[in-house]
């Protein structure tokens, strides 16, 4: 019994140095884990604030605005993917409220979001229910209103829209909505009245090549300006796609120069020599030889609507060709597109497409 008692008496005496160990172990890697947690370039390079926002001074000059007097209409943002929509209301939302209050005053809902009428009606609705104090832990000025931030709206149900209407109108005292959509017209009517639109351009060559630069410097990224030109070419307007597209180049090439050919093998894009090769199969006449070139590219695993895209910017700015023969193929490809969004055959489809190429290239050899 004695010695049954000592056992544990002896055993505790040991736990305390291991517990002192114990929390100090973790609390120093977690530290290190913190510091070296890799983060997407795209979320790294994020504007922080309105003034970053590149390319969309009338937007940027109205918040700025808004955010003087701490006050903000309903908004609606639409417009191509990659302007800064998103970023731009983040942006606005912490300068309103501080890295403190953002996570309380802040509702972002995405089209990943289960967002029916039945989450219009309750989360949305309890959300902006909930009344909020104007102040800030720094002492600056904190608007009483919360921000519902409805990403890709124009994915919404019109039911779910409908039913947001009446939100907005019963929660204005405590709540402001900005929707972000691609596509205003998928917004309906009464939603549109309600808000204050602004269009986000596309962003223009120069400003994505100045982003992009920048990005390389503070990353040590060697690649040279045409390499830099080839991506915002590439990356149509899109400056989010050409920051993915650089981030993915370098980690292909491991500390390499990132070339064209790196650049086109990570987006995707049909190599110039291919499409050259199409209108060369296509002016000799030869259906064989047209029949092997599509079962070439069939096999390289090009996606069709890629080349479609690519064959459009081709044809339209092709000297050789008559207007008459470059609507015919314009409108072949507009045809071939939508059979492919409807769930065609890729291989019959560039078949035709080529073949109509061809008849219009022999066309003018006659």
């Amino acid at each position: 019994m004695q010695a049954f008692l000592k056992g544990p008496a002896s055993i505790s005496t040991k736990p305390p140095p291991t517990k002192d160990r114990g929390p100090s172990a973790p609390q120093g890697s977690s530290a290190e884990s913190r510091r070296a947690k890799p983060v997407p370039w795209v979320e790294k390079y994020r504007p922080k604030c309105v003034d970053e926002v590149a390319f969309q001074e009338e937007v940027v000059a109205v918040l700025k605005k808004s955010l003087e007097g701490a006050d903000l209409p309903n908004l609606l943002f639409y417009g191509p993917p990659g302007t800064g929509k998103t970023s731009t209301i983040l942006a606005a939302a912490r300068e309103l409220y501080g890295p403190e209050l953002f996570r309380q005053r802040v509702l972002e809902l995405n089209a990943s979001d289960e967002r029916g009428i039945q989450v219009i009606r309750e989360k949305v609705k309890t959300f902006a229910q909930l009344t909020v104090s104007g102040s800030r832990s720094d002492g600056k000025p904190c608007p009483p209103f919360k921000i519902v931030i409805l990403d890709e709206a124009d994915s919404m149900t019109s039911a779910a829209q409908a039913a947001l209407r009446r939100t907005m109108e019963k929660e204005s005292k405590t709540t402001r909505f900005c929707l972000i959509c691609n596509y205003v017209s998928r917004i309906i009517e009464p939603l549109t009245s309600r808000c204050s639109k602004f269009r986000f351009k596309p962003l223009s060559d120069k400003i994505q090549h100045q982003r992009l630069l920048d990005i390389s410097e503070k990353e040590n990224v060697k690649i040279n300006n045409e390499g830099i030109a080839y991506l915002v070419k590439v990356s149509e307007g899109d400056l989010r796609k050409a920051i993915t597209f650089l981030q993915s180049a370098t980690r292909l090439t491991g500390g390499q120069e990132v070339t064209e050919k790196v650049i086109t093998e990570i987006a995707g894009v049909v190599p110039t020599g291919t499409i050259t090769g199409i209108f060369y199969a296509c002016q000799s006449g030869s259906f064989e030889k047209l029949e092997a070139l599509v079962k070439d590219l069939i096999d390289e695993g090009h996606a069709a609507t890629q080349l479609i895209n690519q064959l459009h910017d081709v044809v339209v700015e092709k000297d050789d060709l008559t207007d008459k023969q470059k609507s015919i193929i314009t409108e072949k490809l507009a045809e071939v597109d939508k059979c492919l969004a409807d769930g065609a055959d890729e291989h019959l489809q560039l078949i035709s497409l080529c073949a109509t190429v061809m008849q219009q290239l022999t066309q003018n050899v006659n």
